[in-house]
Formats: structure tokens, C-alpha cells, sequence
């Protein structure tokens, strides 16, 4: 949102991140490197978010008793993952923790929501943007995109961001996998998509500034990639024994692995945003900074 003239009362409210984890947390800092006051909804991490000058505010999504003390804040950044050691399911935390908190939300300006392209379940390499069609084939796509449904109906005007896979700095997938030379499961020719951490913290910026209410935008970065080259690079920076692939092994279940190219035309054209790391290549080698 564009920024108050000396005339103007800065705006007294918060940002609010719910779900601070490994994206939330980035975006938290920026706004606050940027003199904002930023509230972070957690379960567990209230000092190490003090000591970051970000006001930790205890609560659980899944618990709606803990969630009648949510500030009314100027953006909300709502970017709940799942954390399996909660016990709790995907559709209890993406469905009903959703609800929990809408139900308990004050209003606000803006409503970030971090989705998935998890959404989407082409499987033949097709190029995929915003207008294609929402068939998930696995569980938690599905999940995925009743939680935005959910947000259609209760906030129409909320931003939906479909992320692509995120990695970064101490998130690098399947790196223990490869440091162990294990093969990795799976058709290698198939296409990753991929957003470096980094840069999905700054798309969520942008869209605070510039996206329309009510749109939905994919967040990735401009390179699809084969899963063999990405591994292949991976395995080569980490000083890994080369790249493997595998079948699975009989009696093992296999999911339907999607196979598509995400485009992001819409969000660099919309939103003036431009990812730092265009590709993996740049990404990966970034990662150790």
C-alpha cells in the first residue's frame, strides 16, 4: 500500500503473519527492517520472535478459544503450514484453522493468503497460469483448494499467492537423501517448479502494494526444470555422489506425480515484481548466502 504523506497519521495497526514459519518469518523481518510493528500468531516461538522485535501473540488456529485477541490489522499475512508433530490433520489446519480465524478476525485492508499450486493436477507438461483449470489428483491439492473456497466465500476480497515448491537457505529438497546417495523416486524428466525463498518473501511485498483485491496469482520463478537437472546440480553443490533415479519398489505406493509449467506472467505484469533468482541455477548457488 503506498506509504503515508508527512501529512498524514501513520497508520496506528500491525501487519499480522499468521503462520511465521520458514516464508512467514521473511516477510515479518522485512516489515519490520522497514519500521513496521508486525504481530505473529504462534504456538511456541514467542521469545525467539521478541528477540526479532516482532510481538509474538500465543494461539493455535485449531483452537479457537486462543484466537478471540487477534489485533485488527492493517495487512494480515496468513501463511499456515502443517506441522506434523501438532497430531493434528491437513484438513484441520487448512480448513477449519482458516475458519477459526476468519470467524475471529477483525476487518483489515488487505488478507495475504499463501496457497499452493498443489491446486493444479495436470500431467502433460502443459503450460499452467492462473486460468487453468483446479483439478488436484492427491489428498492434500484437494485440501489445499477447499481452503481457498472456504476463504472465496467468507473474504471475497482476499489475495490468494499459489506458490510453487519453496527452497532456500537450510531448506534444499531431498538433500539428505542425496548426501546419503540414495535414489530418488520417481520419473526424472518430469517438471519441477520452484520459487526461491527470497523472492516469494518479496512477491508477498508486491502484492501488499499492487494486487488488486480478490485476485489469485502463481508464485514462481521464471524456469521450469526437469527433476534430473535439478537434482543433478543439487547433488554436484552439495558434494553429493551423483544424482539417482528409481522406480519404486514393488509394494510401495507411488502418487500420481504431476507433470506441468507454471507461468508467472501474471504476477511480474500485475504486480511489478521480478524474482532475483530467475532460475535454479541462480537459486541453488544462492542458497549458502
Amino acid at each position: 500500500m503506498p506509504s503515508s504523506s508527512p501529512l498524514e497519521t501513520p497508520d496506528p495497526r500491525p501487519a499480522l503473519v499468521v503462520g511465521c514459519g520458514y516464508l512467514g518469518r521473511r516477510v515479518a523481518d522485512l516489515w519490520t527492517a522497514a519500521g513496521r510493528r508486525v504481530v505473529a500468531l504462534t504456538r511456541t516461538r514467542a521469545d525467539s520472535l521478541r528477540e526479532a522485535g516482532i510481538e509474538p501473540l500465543l494461539g493455535d488456529v485449531t483452537d479457537p478459544a486462543s484466537l478471540n485477541n487477534l489485533p485488527a490489522a492493517s495487512t494480515v499475512l496468513y501463511a499456515v503450514g502443517l506441522d506434523r508433530s501438532s497430531g493434528k490433520s491437513m484438513a484441520e489446519v487448512y480448513v477449519q484453522g482458516l475458519k477459526n480465524v476468519l470467524d475471529n478476525l477483525p476487518p483489515c485492508d488487505r488478507f495475504i493468503y499463501i496457497s499452493s499450486t498443489s491446486v493444479y493436477g495436470q500431467t502433460d507438461g502443459s503450460v499452467v497460469d492462473e486460468s487453468s483449470p483446479t483439478e488436484p489428483l492427491e489428498d492434500s491439492g484437494r485440501i489445499v483448494l477447499e481452503a481457498e473456497r472456504v476463504l472465496r466465500a467468507k473474504l471475497p476480497t482476499a489475495i490468494i499467492l499459489r506458490f510453487a515448491g519453496i527452497y532456500g537457505p537450510d531448506r534444499l529438497l531431498r538433500k539428505q537423501a542425496l548426501l546419503k546417495g540414495e535414489p530418488l523416486i520417481g520419473d526424472a524428466e518430469k517438471w519441477l517448479n520452484l520459487i526461491e525463498v527470497r523472492d516469494g518473501a518479496r512477491a508477498i511485498l508486491a502484492a501488499e502494494q499492487r494486487a488488486p483485491l480478490g485476485e489469485t496469482f502463481i508464485i514462481a520463478d521464471d524456469t521450469p526444470v526437469h527433476r534430473r537437472d535439478f537434482y543433478t546440480l543439487l547433488a554436484k553443490l552439495l558434494n553429493a555422489p551423483e544424482a539417482r533415479f528409481d522406480d519404486a519398489p514393488p509394494g510401495v505406493p507411488v502418487s500420481r506425480d504431476t507433470n506441468r509449467r507454471l507461468t508467472n506472467r501474471k504476477a511480474k505484469a500485475v504486480l511489478g515484481w521480478e524474482p532475483e533468482y530467475g532460475s535454479y541455477r541462480e537459486g541453488l548457488r544462492a542458497c549458502g548466502k
